[in-house]
Formats: structure tokens, C-alpha cells, sequence
């Protein structure tokens, strides 16, 4: 198992907003998995794998909003984190863009 950190980040401007009344969530392989704004940590097995960071509103349970996707493979040396970026843009109705590292 080799831990994946996702860092993930609102616009500055929506910033407030976003951690006052949103929750973003890391579903990897269709696996959902809750995270905070800032950095996340998900064990993972080694190989291919596709990630989607969304976010919800509080106490919404299956709402998926600005969904972002990325590809990735995490190689299996432990010694190597994997590092995955997900910048949600500034305008309402804004997506994420997922990057790995």
C-alpha cells in the first residue's frame, strides 16, 4: 500500500466560501474517500488508477460538484509518494483541474 497525497485547493477569492459551506471528496476508483481543503492522504494499491476530486455542500450526501478526473499510477516503492493536485476554479460553476505528479 503506498499512501497518495491530494492537495486540494479553492481560487483564493472563493476561498471563505468554499470552507465555510463546502466539502470536497476524493473518490478514487470509485471509491469515496472525505478529504479537507489543504492536504489528504489515501492508502492505495500500486498500479493504474483514476481520481475525481468534487465537493459538496454540507450535509449533502450525494451531490458531486466541479468534479475534476486524472489518471495516475503509483509506482510500488514506498519511499516514493505519489502527489496529486486538484485547483478548483474562481467562478461558480468552476471544475477542478487534477494534476499528478
Amino acid at each position: 500500500m503506498v499512501n497518495v497525497v491530494v492537495d486540494i485547493r479553492p481560487s483564493l477569492v472563493a476561498m471563505p466560501f468554499h470552507r465555510a459551506f463546502t466539502r470536497p471528496v476524493v473518490d478514487i476508483d470509485g471509491v469515496e474517500w472525505p478529504a479537507r481543503w489543504g492536504t489528504t492522504e489515501v492508502l492505495i494499491e500500486p498500479g493504474a488508477h483514476k481520481i475525481a476530486v468534487f465537493f459538496r455542500y454540507k450535509g449533502q450526501r450525494a451531490a458531486r460538484l466541479g468534479v475534476g478526473t486524472e489518471e495516475f499510477t503509483v509506482q510500488g516503492d514506498a519511499r516514493i509518494q505519489p502527489r496529486v493536485t486538484a485547483r478548483l476554479g474562481p467562478r461558480n460553476g468552476s471544475g477542478f483541474k487534477v494534476k499528478s505528479a
